[in-house]
């Protein structure tokens, strides 16, 4: 039976799979969860079979288990290069449960998807590329190149705990060849080759708090307004460049997250937190974009009579894979012999593990899916055909076509 049909054999299997997945939560301690281990040591059960298993767990001290695990499983192939998928254990929370048609936390499977959070962010890429190995294992054949899987902690809060750490341990070759299944298209004709630079920003705005029948101190709230309203339309017009390789083409300067102020409506606050994201195209560095947040913070500090604070919460920016990369060529030729698609490369906004291989050296990162493309929504689903294909193309990523 070639591999192909093994693939296809394990679809129901598959499909189980990724519905045990959904109900074991694997939020980070950042977002209010416990972590990713129930759900590694589920995992753990799958590996019989390869060559090389072995756990790099991190210590954390604020989940229950006091781990943050990080499996790494290999499959020998004729040549030591090694092409490596690399998925993400942990999902952000569900969000407003009243927007979910299904209960977020378990595993629906109607009209032919599998609904719940974490379908297709990443338990989608991680059970593609698990059934993938297991299909290669079953088959008896030798691939011409390893096969390694990797699921890695702390993904959707900056991966400390994860493939950073992974990189530092010095597991990955500089000549290996790396997929990352969580960005896609539709029809999976598209392959991520560059990922904007992402600066997460944390402003404190000061004021004096008082009562609201009496505003005679300043406000917090409306300065933190005031400021951040102006950053992002000034922001917007500094740094208005196109770069047609990304989707969206420009720089996104988004605020976003607020922390409470006051407990109550009739006080005035004396100071208000909020947060930005920013994801920036290649064409700008940030340091330049941080230099012109300080000229607008400083003006408003003067402007306001009172404190304001920046801190950079997450900066990060990579180089773009180059197009003639084995892997993109691979992945090219890998998806014109299985689906007949001729794929085009692009970037993206979104941050994923590809960009910490880049940044390190590693060449050969591209990232790609089939999906729709519902990653953090309600209702968030994995198409069961999406799933079950994107593992044949994994599977044949190790062979050589005539296989």
């Amino acid at each position: 039976m070639k591999v192909l049909d093994i693939v296809e054999s394990y679809r129901d299997n598959m499909v189980k799979t990724l519905c045990d997945l959904i109900e074991l939560k694997a939020i980070p301690p950042e977002f209010g969860g416990d972590g990713e281990f129930k759900k590694a040591e589920y995992l753990m059960r799958y590996l019989d079979g390869f060559d090389y298993v072995e756990r790099f767990d991190v210590e954390d001290e604020r989940v229950s288990d006091g781990l943050r695990p990080n499996i790494v499983a290999k499959i020998n192939g004729a040549l030591e290069k090694t092409i490596w998928i690399i998925a993400h254990l942990d999902v952000v929370p569900e969000g407003d449960e009243r927007l979910w048609n299904t209960p977020p936390f378990k595993g629906v499977v109607k009209d032919g998807r599998i609904y719940g959070r974490g379908s297709e962010d990443n338990g989608q890429g991680v059970v593609s590329s698990l059934f993938a190995a297991k299909s290669i294992i079953d088959s008896g054949l030798t691939p011409k190149y390893s096969f390694g899987v990797v699921y890695v902690a702390d993904e959707e809060a900056g991966s400390n705990y994860g493939i950073k750490h992974l990189i530092s341990q010095n597991i990955f070759g500089k000549e290996d060849m790396f997929v990352i299944p969580d960005v896609g298209t539709p029809k999976g004709d598209m392959i991520e080759i560059a990922e904007k630079s992402i600066l997460w920003l944390k402003f404190k705005v000061y004021g004096q708090q008082s009562h609201a029948s009496l505003p005679t101190g300043v406000n917090a709230a409306r300065r933190a307004m005031e400021f951040i309203l102006d950053l992002d339309k000034k922001l917007h017009l500094k740094f208005d460049a196109e770069n047609r390789l990304f989707i969206p083409p420009h720089s996104t300067f988004e605020p976003t997250k607020r922390e409470k102020n006051v407990d109550n409506i009739n006080t005035i606050p004396g100071l208000d937190i909020s947060y930005m994201d920013c994801r920036v195209i290649p064409d700008y560095d940030l340091d330049e974009v941080l230099e012109y947040v300080e000229d607008i913070r400083l003006f408003h500090e003067m402007k306001g009579n009172g404190k304001i604070e920046v801190e950079v919460v997450q900066k990060v920016s990579s180089p773009p894979t180059p197009e003639t990369a084995v892997i993109v060529e691979r992945l090219k030729k890998t998806l014109e012999t299985l689906r007949g698609v001729s794929p085009k490369l692009y970037g993206i906004g979104g941050n994923t593990c590809a960009s910490f291989f880049r940044k390190k050296g590693f060449t050969e990162t591209a990232a790609w899916c089939t999906a729709d493309g519902v990653a953090h929504q309600a209702n968030e689903y994995c198409v069961i055909d999406n799933m079950v294909e994107d593992a044949k193309v994994f599977a044949m990523l190790a062979f050589d076509p005539e296989y």
